[in-house]
């Protein structure tokens, strides 16, 4: 066990601030915490940052026994740093690794490992308006099996990077394609969870999009092909005059916290929210588009082009994606008042 340096207040790691990406790049220490099959996780450690060592049959590896959360944590002129929401990324992970036949950390241990992998890694948190520090929980099968089948051992993981914006166009509004030969996820899958399965299939579709000028893909539903479902790494929302939409959680639909969270101010705005079956051809009419993510979020979309024809909607101020946008942004940051008890202070 590695006990962390204690770093003085101003002692910020040497970054260019201003020119943060979203990329990784290796900070001081990271969380383990480790369990046999059948058992709970106990007590964790934090470990200077480096590589995991993994036998060749790990779960993980051959079966792809794993799923991850991510969050992040901000910091307030004052020096304070503020985690988002973190309690609901570990009940995402618990139902993801139900559905994947894991053990996984209680929310309490979740929660204070996301604390101290933190606090370990203070100087890293870019100064207030930077950017912020992503944080990457994963729980894997680390333990070796040759037969499909679940792991005998399970690790739990936390490490961070300072990040800036996801998207390379910064807070430029986002041309979204819109896929028809790839599916994201269908019914009775692990589109709903946070496995590390559902990502990867996913390369081939945003390449050829993005070698087209496009910044991402848009996802139909894997039966009818009529039905807007999701981005490749982000929710979505469609805007008609004071009505916002959202596709339904149904199983294909990742139950995004940052979703969860604009539905709420949304609502607290005084706009009317549904979350419904959403079809395509409802785009011709909508005002604004919007995509929300912990990564990316709250991205404005531009244009999104469906079989040849590029539709376009409104961007920029005044937009209700900007409205919802800086109330979200002010209360992860501490300038808007925290209503909804979202926040917590890592001391």
């Amino acid at each position: 066990m590695c006990e962390p340096s204690i770093y003085r207040d101003d002692d910020n790691a040497d970054l260019d601030w201003d020119n943060l990406g979203f990329g990784i790049m290796p900070t001081d220490y990271m969380y383990l915490m480790k369990c046999s099959k059948g058992e709970d996780f106990e007590q964790g450690q934090l470990n200077r940052y480096g590589n995991i060592e993994l036998g060749p049959a790990a779960g993980v590896l051959n079966y792809g026994q794993a799923v991850y959360e991510g969050t992040k944590v901000h910091r307030k002129e004052d020096g304070r740093l503020l985690l988002f929401r973190p309690e609901q990324n570990a009940i995402r992970m618990k139902f993801g690794a139900e559905r994947m036949c894991m053990p996984s950390p209680s929310i309490d241990q979740f929660v204070d490992a996301v604390k101290q992998t933190v606090l370990a890694n203070k100087r890293w948190v870019p100064p207030p308006g930077k950017g912020s520090l992503y944080i990457r929980p994963l729980l894997m099968g680390s333990g070796q099996i040759l037969g499909l089948s679940a792991a005998p051992e399970y690790t739990f993981l936390v490490y961070v990077s300072p990040v800036g914006n996801y998207f390379k166009e910064g807070f430029a509004p986002l041309n979204l394609y819109v896929e028809k030969d790839f599916d994201r996820a269908s019914r009775g899958g692990t589109g709903g969870i946070k496995s590390i399965t559902n990502y990867a299939p996913g390369l081939k579709a945003l390449t050829k999009a993005k070698n087209r000028g496009f910044s991402d893909v848009l996802y139909l539903d894997s039966v009818n092909k009529k039905n807007i479902e999701e981005v490749s790494s982000c929710n979505i929302f469609i805007v008609k005059g004071n009505a916002i939409s959202t596709p339904a959680i149904n199983g294909t639909i990742l139950p995004g916290v940052t979703r969860r969270s604009i539905i709420e101010i949304a609502r607290d705005h005084g706009y009317q929210v549904k979350e419904r079956v959403i079809p395509i051809d409802e785009l011709t009419d909508a005002d604004e588009v919007f995509c929300t993510g912990t990564a990316v979020g709250v991205a404005s979309v531009g244009s999104i082009t469906h079989e040849g024809k590029r539709i376009k909607f409104k961007t920029g101020a005044q937009t209700v994606s900007q409205e919802l946008y800086s109330t979200l942004v002010g209360i992860k940051t501490g300038l808007v008042e925290d209503k909804m008890g979202w926040i917590v202070e890592i001391e």
